[in-house]
């Protein structure tokens, strides 16, 4: 027992004690470097592009589908007495086919009301030996016309200025593509805006197949092009930042614009070539390429990159 308290606790103490102090030095000067997970950064750039040449066609792919023209309201045109009706609903009539004939008591005469076109009688509220009114309705026809309608976004209208009256129609599966008259946008009730072209009399199609319209508004060669994201504005004139290289402020320039493809447009006054100006309006957010970062081993997070 003298042997252990003499010799044996004497040393476990000195051990633990060395331990002890060892450990206090190493946190105190030595701290466990933990490898932290890279940040991510977003880099503040304002890229210029120089203005140069070059080609632009302002040519507008859309969806849409074949309608048929709206149906509308045969009307009696002269007082009398109905004598006969020739067609029932649902009839297929051609243009001149006669419809129904009213006789005019004073002055006596009788009068035969035809179909203006071909189409189909869809509703009719007629029988021998009633009463005909001037401007009654008496029947509806649906006519044998038919039109494309396809749906665009309302800021795509500017790019249908100066269009043309006439588009082209491709039906998948269907005829060749083939030329619609008659181009027109319009703005429904519940403000859905849209564009609407008629199909030719001898083409053979059917309501609701899906069809594509595309309306060339124009082209140009060899003009001065910049981008689109470069513009404040856009319907005949807008605003550029022309940018100096020095690091000085951009300067707002004025310019006159003509057709795009709504990816860059072409300019007809304003600048010239060569001239630097920032790719985006000041203000305005531009995505950049993605960075990615390890947020655990074998753990990798990726994030869009901003620049302004």
């Amino acid at each position: 027992m003298s042997v252990w308290r003499r010799w044996i606790f004497p040393i476990l103490g000195v051990v633990i004690g060395t331990a002890i102090a060892v450990a206090l030095v190493r946190i105190a000067f030595f701290p466990d470097t933990v490898a932290s997970a890279e940040q991510p950064f977003a880099q503040i750039a304002n890229p210029v592009v120089p203005v140069e040449r070059g080609s632009v066609i302002n040519e507008l792919s859309l969806t849409g589908s074949i309608s048929r023209d709206d149906d509308y309201a045969v009307k009696s045109v002269l007082n009398g007495t109905v004598i006969s009706v020739d067609v029932g609903a649902g009839a297929s009539v051609a243009a001149g086919q006669v419809l129904f004939t009213v006789r005019q008591d004073w002055p006596r005469k009788t009068l035969q009301i035809t179909a203006a076109e071909a189409g189909t009688i869809t509703e009719l509220a007629l029988v021998a030996g009633q009463a005909a009114s001037i401007g009654a309705e008496v029947a509806t026809l649906s006519p044998q016309r038919f039109h494309v309608l396809s749906t665009v976004e309302p800021v795509q209208l500017y790019r249908l200025i100066n269009a043309p009256a006439e588009a082209t129609v491709t039906i998948t599966g269907g005829p060749a593509p083939f030329s619609c008259t008659g181009l027109t946008t319009q703005v429904s009730d519940d403000g859905t805006t849209s564009v609407r072209c008629a199909i030719p009399a001898d083409q053979v199609v059917f309501p609701g197949l899906p069809a594509e319209l595309t309306v060339a508004v124009g082209s140009v060669e060899d003009a001065l092009v910049i981008p689109t994201t470069a513009v404040k504005g856009g319907a005949g004139n807008g605003m550029v930042w022309i940018d100096a290289g020095d690091g000085t402020e951009p300067t707002e320039q004025p310019v006159t614009l003509g057709i795009t493809d709504g990816t860059m447009v072409e300019v007809l006054d304003g600048l010239a070539e060569g001239d630097l100006i920032r790719q985006f309006v000041p203000g305005i957010a531009a995505e950049v390429e993605e960075f990615c970062y390890e947020i655990a081993p074998g753990q990798e997070v990726c994030e869009p990159g901003t620049s302004w």
